[in-house]
């Protein structure tokens, strides 16, 4: 039975075009093939091809989908009869099609070819977009309105809080003065930057929490009776009235003071503190609290175990209790100006926010655009709107039979309170036709780690129970398909993915409702998992004092010699042509992926060890523009144009390879001259070939730099005078990406503002543009080149071989800015803590729910870096100073392979030297290749990526 023929059996039930099911999909296990098959089952059973409305998750998906069932409909049209009827049986889990459904297959391919715009397989986004186009009058917006992409949109942001901060600054509006100096004064510039782009990252929350409760106002009034504050109380009142002698217990305080005066010791010193607290005035007593509070809490903040001797408290225990009390007093005022801070710092805050959002609405309204976020809020609020909803789904309703959600995991609430009315009317009312119309959705809690985009997996078990109780409340029929075999990895991998989260502690947050199981399809096949003792810091010789200090003596580093290692032992599976077993051919670079939980400088390492070791490799996915050497020269070159007096800058620009001035030459120009060093290259150009060569470059741009736009001057330098040919051929093949992102800057904000070369050098500084690359199978970059890829960015792909190293750190929660829900189903309040001091109980419970969830995602980010691995899965890492945390990667990972496979000596001492490397007991789970390799390679061919 053939590989395509065993997953059409396997996933029978999903494909069924009668029922509403739901799917949940384990890693590997074919979901893009089950989306498609549904698809062109629903096509084949009857359904009109613009009746199906398909949501994907992003747009690369939808175009892979779109294109797969393009592809199978065109080889339909044209293919031999004796061939179709075997393919057709393979859809339909292995019944023979009618002459019915072999003629309609036939004509599918020109049936979706008429569909008006094509299948509806698109994004969340894109489908927000087309349907407000069709109801601009219902939604609200205007007919003509344009779609803000994320660079314009934070654009439009930053200058409207520059604006705000203008007003503020200017005393144009009390509220936004006085909120700014209680801003000022807990953080600086840059922090305070950083905040509120935190707090506009999240200003759909903001937004929502705003509109449940009135505004700012509202808001603080909610926290405030959840804190136990008055309306009047701040931090400055509650010290006032908590120093006042109504406040405490003064009379049995002052015969306190004075007995333990009479003692010695400890006792008699606490007794003057306390006294001469009390004898002061207010301010005085507010000044001297903190000394005063060292009577009753170490400098921790803990509680004194005991405030007197024990002499003093048999000898006086009224007073010893009155000194308890006012200890405990203490403890309570202390936590009342800590929320009370927090309160202020909250309130401050969203001021500023409100303010810049109220503004960045008024700029979008007054442009007629939309963000990304706008599109789901209109959307989702016009299927909600009484008198209007049911307007707009009865004209939809017509038009759609089957919805189909992809990445049902990564789908969040506000997003799928657009799907739901849609799906709704499926089973209510008129919307119920006798013609089957189902609801399929796909998708793995154990793979949600989108969260930062608001992606949350419990939404995938609650609109579960939600489609569940429709449709079984309509008569119709319902299904819950899990599927477990893995097309993908080999059978090691995935029973080391079972015995690592098999324990609780790193099946916590998964979402899986049962233990987690995979069953390898791939049973017979070569699979390797190794897990490397840890690279450790060594401990280096004192230097000794007598020596004078002539050499630099370079520290020990993990990390580099993790990264060397891992480059060294690719480099010798390529040269010595190791055996890729399952498909009966050496190993490739293209065959190797190296997984990282974030960019960090074990990447920079990295990517520098494999090129020292000859080892093509594609970089990393994602990239900071500014970081890089093409686009550092390109914008010397632009700041040279604008100032040509600027030495460094010029100097910079002749050794770019724009220029290729050598070294030598360049001292030759430098050294003792006279002037800038513009004037010195003008006045001894004739002197030598590339002096005249550099100049006439230069003058030549220069000449230019007043009279063309952007493009056209950095077109001209790279085209016509074949800047972009001399980059790429000294700085190598990457370099191509972020020359053509830096070209598209270019390009768009010319479109934008005016031609303005210095303007658009400070566009780019003060943004941090990320260039994105395609590093999947189907490009060269990762064909013939070992991939470095975040764990987010590996989501969807696969290899043969992958390398887990960056396993040793945990999340490190670094947000001011907390969210606290009461668990009522209102939305969640924001929370400034300021600083740490200022941890209340609200904050604490806050920050406490915000790790969890961050390390439940963590947990997932390792079931998706292991399950990435088609046959060997490297898990290894590096430690710094600091002991090795039980809930990171390598930990758990450790824990739960010490049951399985064999101990093995680990030594890397033969590729670093007997200095650099490290030997130690590692682990082996192993299975030697059993199936024929034939047999294999035409498996191969039909996988699901």
């Amino acid at each position: 039975m053939g590989t395509t023929l065993r997953l059409a059996i396997a996933h029978r039930p999903p494909t069924d075009p009668a029922a509403s099911l739901w799917v949940a999909a384990s890693a590997g296990t074919g979901k893009t093939t089950v989306l498609t098959s549904r698809v062109l089952r629903l096509m084949l059973e009857g359904t009109p091809p613009g009746r199906i409305l398909c949501i994907t998750f992003t747009k690369a998906a939808a175009a892979v989908m779109a294109n797969r069932i393009t592809d199978t409909l065109r080889a339909w049209a044209t293919m031999e009869e004796a061939a179709l009827g075997p393919a057709l049986r393979e859809l339909l889990g292995g019944r023979w099609p009618s002459e019915e459904q072999t003629a309609l297959a036939r004509r599918l391919f020109a049936k979706v070819l008429d569909v008006p715009g094509g299948m509806k397989i698109q994004t969340i986004h894109a489908f927000c977009q087309s349907l407000l186009r069709r109801f601009p009058i219902e939604a609200g917006v205007a007919p003509h309105f344009e779609v803000l992409d994320e660079r314009s949109s934070a654009e439009l942001l930053e200058a409207t809080r520059q604006a705000v901060l203008r007003q503020a600054r200017a005393e144009g509006g009390e509220r936004l003065t006085a909120a700014l100096g209680v801003a000022a004064r807990h953080v600086g510039e840059g922090e305070f930057e950083e905040l509120i782009g935190q707090l506009v990252g999240k200003r759909s929350r903001i937004e929502a929490a705003l509109a449940a409760h009135g505004g700012t106002a509202g808001v603080i009034a909610a926290l405030r009776r959840r804190l136990g504050l008055s309306a009047s109380d701040t931090p400055q009142s509650l010290l006032e009235e908590g120093c006042r002698d109504a406040a405490l217990d003064a009379a049995a305080l002052r015969r306190a003071a004075a007995a333990l005066a009479r003692c010695d010791g400890n006792d008699g010193r606490c007794g003057a503190r306390l006294a001469r607290w009390l004898a002061a005035p207010v301010d005085r007593r507010i000044q001297w609290l903190d000394n005063y509070r060292g009577i009753f809490f170490k400098n921790g903040g803990e509680p004194r175990q005991r405030l007197a001797t024990k002499a003093f408290a048999a000898a006086h225990p009224d007073l010893a209790a009155a000194l308890e009390a006012e200890g405990r007093r203490l403890g309570a005022l202390q936590e009342r100006c800590k929320a009370a801070t927090v309160v202020e710092a909250t309130e401050a805050l969203l001021t500023l926010g409100e303010a810049v959002l109220a503004g960045y609405r008024a700029e979008k309204a007054a442009r007629s655009q939309l963000d990304f976020e706008d599109l789901i809020r209109i959307t989702r609020d016009l299927l909600h709107r009484p008198g209007v909803a049911e307007w707009v789904l009865f004209k939809l309703d017509g038009g759609i039979d089957h919805i189909l959600v992809d990445e049902a995991q990564d789908t969040n609430l506000d997003q799928w309170a657009v799907i739901e009315p849609l799906a709704a009317e499926f089973f209510a009312g008129a919307g119920a036709r006798p013609t089957e119309r189902t609801v399929f959705a796909v998708g793995d809690t154990k793979q949600s780690i989108f969260r930062f985009q608001g992606a949350d997996p419990a939404a995938f078990h609650v609109m579960r129970d939600r489609f569940r109780d429709r449709v079984v409340g309509a008569g119709r029929v319902w299904d819950e398909v899990p599927l477990e075999r893995s097309f993908r990895s080999a059978p090691p991998v995935l029973e080391a993915v079972d015995a690592v989260f098999a324990r609780p502690e790193a099946a916590a947050g998964l979402g899986s409702e049962g233990p987690i199981r995979h069953v390898a399809e791939r049973e017979g096949d070569a699979g390797l998992v190794e897990l490397w003792p840890l690279a450790e810091p060594r401990e280096l010789p004192e230097p000794s004092p007598w020596e004078p200090p002539v050499e630099r003596q370079s520290g020990d580093s993990p990390r580099s010699r993790l990264a060397l290692l891992i480059a060294r032992r690719i480099a010798r599976m390529i040269a010595d042509r190791e055996p890729l077993a399952s498909q009966g051919r050496p190993v490739r670079p293209g065959d190797i992926m190296v997984l990282v939980r974030r960019r960090n400088a074990f990447v920079d390492e990295l990517v520098r060890a494999l090129k020292q070791n000859a080892v093509p490799v594609a970089g990393v996915d994602r990239m900071l523009l500014t970081d890089q050497i093409a686009v550092m020269d390109l914008m010397a070159l632009g700041r040279f144009l604008l100032l040509p007096e600027d030495d460094l800058t010029l100097a910079t620009v002749l050794r770019s390879p724009l220029v290729d001035l050598d070294e030598e030459a360049l001292f030759a120009l430098a050294y003792r001259r006279e002037g800038r060093l513009w004037h010195a290259l003008r006045a001894r150009a004739a002197e030598r070939p590339d002096f005249a060569r550099a100049h006439d470059y230069l003058a030549g741009l220069l000449a230019l730099a007043d009279t063309l736009p952007v493009y056209e001057l950095y077109a001209h330098a790279l085209g016509a005078l074949r800047g972009r040919e001399a980059m790429l051929r000294r700085l190598g093949p990457e370099a191509a990406d972020p020359i053509d992102e830096f070209m598209s800057l270019a390009l768009a904000f010319q479109r934008s503002h005016a031609p303005s070369l210095q303007r658009f050098l400070h566009w780019v500084e003060t943004r941090a543009v990320e260039v994105k690359r395609e590093l999947d199978q189907g490009r060269p970059a990762g064909d013939g080149q070992v991939r470095i890829m975040t764990v987010h960015g590996a989501k969807g792909l696969e290899a043969p071989i992958v390398f887990l190293p960056d396993t040793c750190e945990v999340p490190r929660h670094a947000l001011r800015l907390l969210w606290h829900d009461a668990g009522d189903g209102a939305p969640a309040l924001p929370l400034w803590q300021p600083r740490m001091e200022h941890d209340c109980a609200l904050t604490w419970a806050a920050r406490e729910a915000e790790r969890q969830a961050e390390m439940e995602e963590y947990r997932r980010l390792l079931y998706v870096a292991m399950t990435r691995a088609r046959d060997r899965l490297y898990v290894c890492g590096y430690r710094g100073r600091g002991r090795l945390r039980e809930d990171s990667w390598y930990a758990l990972v450790e824990a739960g392979l010490a049951g399985l496979g064999e101990t093995f000596a680990f030594d890397s001492r033969p590729e670093l030297g007997a200095e650099a490397g490290w030997a130690g007991p590692g682990r082996r789970l192993a299975s030697p290749q059993r199936r024929s390799t034939r047999t294999e390679a035409a498996a191969v061919a039909a996988l699901p990526p």
